[in-house]
């Protein structure tokens, strides 16, 4: 069993206290475990992205705790101030709007501080809206990369796209509901009419996913609303090459005076084909 870890505070032993990520629902407050419950009622702070909206959610539970703010403007400054309230001994718990926190939420450069220092980080796991999105898709799970979000600007947006365009995993991204249309149209054009599935307000009243190619599913994205996240078909193997029409490539060279050797194996490097089945198919038709 591995030691608990000690620091010293006040010239006195005091055992470091424990950082807990804690997932939260992303909508249907049913899902909140009871795990969830229990810890955030357990520590001594609570550090959310909006401590309003975790305000709620902890007064619908009858939590009662300490809350400080814990968001992109302010987590480097706040992860020192959390890292002397764990090195005193105190327990935290990090909760992000929904979801799990640092999956593109904060907590991850307080994460990290907090393995540097040698202090226990614990996960309370809970929903995400990427997995769901990901297995209510019906795409291929097996392999997924997660994008988080992409950027705003549309020309980065667009090398972000270009990218990802050769990546043969299911791509996960999230993206305003202002934007998604756009996206996907930028999309089509650099990626091609790909399998998609559009999820929004997943878990709530109005869950909706919309499946399809990007030309069915653009027409339904006008005026949408709620939190969305995409999903995308990876990039398939690409086509056999059509040995009758490498054949005809080879002899148009082998016409210009190429060698039938030369021929076949200029033509496989420029398909990915075997030159040994080019030849023997040049030789055999002569």
């Amino acid at each position: 069993m591995r030691r608990a870890t000690i620091c010293r505070v006040s010239g006195r032993a005091t055992p470091q206290g424990r950082l807990f990520l804690v997932g939260t629902p992303i909508g249907n407050l049913g899902d909140m475990t009871d795990r969830a419950r229990e810890t955030l009622a357990a520590v001594d702070v609570v550090a959310a992205e909006d401590t309003r909206r975790t305000g709620s959610l902890l007064k619908h539970f009858r939590i009662r705790a300490r809350m400080v703010s814990l968001h992109d403007a302010n987590e480097r400054e706040r992860t020192e101030e959390l890292l002397e309230v764990l090195r005193s001994g105190r327990d935290v718990a990090v909760v992000s709007d929904a979801g799990m926190p640092g999956l593109s939420d904060p907590g991850f450069r307080l994460v990290r501080a907090c393995v540097e220092a040698g202090v226990d980080v614990r996960v309370v796991p809970g929903p995400s809206s990427a997995v769901a999105a990901l297995v209510v898709s019906g795409l291929p799970t097996d392999r997924f990369v997660f994008e988080g979000f992409l950027p705003r600007r549309a020309g980065e947006r667009r090398r972000r796209l270009e990218e990802l365009a050769g990546e043969r995993r299911t791509v996960v991204l999230f993206e305003s509901p202002r934007r998604v249309a756009a996206t996907l149209e930028a999309a089509r054009e650099l990626m091609g009419d790909r399998r998609v599935a559009v999820a929004r307000e997943l878990t709530k009243l109005h869950e909706e996913v919309l499946r399809g190619t990007i030309a069915e599913v653009l027409p339904s994205l006008r005026d949408l609303k709620g939190e969305v996240v995409v999903v995308v078909e990876g990039r398939g193997e690409p086509a056999a090459p059509d040995l009758d029409a490498m054949v005809e490539e080879a002899r148009a060279l082998i016409a210009a005076g190429m060698r039938t050797r030369e021929a076949a194996t200029s033509v496989a490097r420029r398909h990915g084909a075997t030159a040994n089945e080019i030849y023997r198919a040049l030789v055999i038709s002569r």
